[in-house]
């Protein structure tokens, strides 16, 4: 499997190709709708292979304001929890502001639970509808900025990316910012 790496301060943000769901990373990202409705795609995957307390949880919680982010037990997958990421509102579409912001709250919610590892997938990029490009390109920098801040818990992000042209277009964009901020990555 190829990995790509790149090291800021004490944490690692990392990137795979793969399924997140086989993970064992103490929270998973779930890029979930504002209703928490556990739906398609990686929504799906986690529904499936993680058992009905998941949803059970989710409606419990739901619904949440477009762009928060609110954490779950994990059910039967190896992680402790999963984050949900309303990175989609009623109408099942997305926005590089709205990528940002669930990016930035995602991170911030990880944190509040003491998170040292977490998977991320490519939010907004399935029922979102949004490039690939972009996603890569926003959450990227989002995490990178935020690490260059310092960071309480996280020591490794991971992107767990779907299919060859996820993990290369993430790839691309993680050499391009690392580059620009004089960071080294390794691997790929």
């Amino acid at each position: 499997m190829e990995v790509v790496q790149v090291r800021i301060g004490d944490s690692t943000v990392e990137l795979i190709e793969g399924d997140i769901t086989e993970l064992e990373v103490d929270a998973i990202v779930n890029a979930a709708n504002t209703d928490l409705v556990l739906g398609t795609g990686v929504a799906g995957a986690i529904r499936t292979k993680g058992g009905p307390s998941i949803q059970k949880e989710c409606d419990e919680l739901a619904p949440i304001g477009l762009g928060q982010a609110v954490a779950t037990g994990a059910g039967d997958l190896r992680a402790r929890y999963i984050i949900h990421a309303a990175g989609m509102g009623p109408d099942r579409r997305t926005n590089a502001g709205i990528v940002e912001t669930v990016t930035r709250n995602t991170l911030i919610c990880a944190e509040e639970k003491r998170v040292k590892t977490i998977a991320f997938p490519a939010i907004g990029t399935g029922v979102g509808g949004m490039k690939l490009e972009k996603s890569a390109q926003i959450m990227l920098k989002c995490v990178l900025d935020y690490l260059e801040q310092g960071t309480g818990s996280l020591r490794k992000i991971i992107f767990a990316l779907y299919g060859s042209k996820a993990f290369d277009v993430f790839r691309d964009e993680l050499e391009k910012q690392s580059e620009e901020r004089g960071l080294k990555t390794r691997g790929g």
